[in-house]
């Protein structure tokens, strides 16, 4: 899985958004435990939701 950027993440929709974040969700429990694929999913998901906290409900 590729690592998303917070600015990558800020050009998504909210649907988008959520699509990525279950894919990251799939590759992180897909991939070996400690690899670095876990870790960037991982990582991709709490950019996800970084990025979702700051919308406003119902957006």
């Amino acid at each position: 899985m590729k690592l998303a950027s917070r600015f990558e993440a800020a050009t998504l929709s909210t649907p988008e958004l959520y699509g990525l974040r279950k894919e990251a969700f799939i590759a992180f429990t897909a991939a070996p435990r400690g690899s670095q694929e876990q870790r960037d999913a991982l990582v991709t998901m709490r950019t996800i939701e970084d990025e979702l906290a700051t919308r406003a409900p119902g957006l």
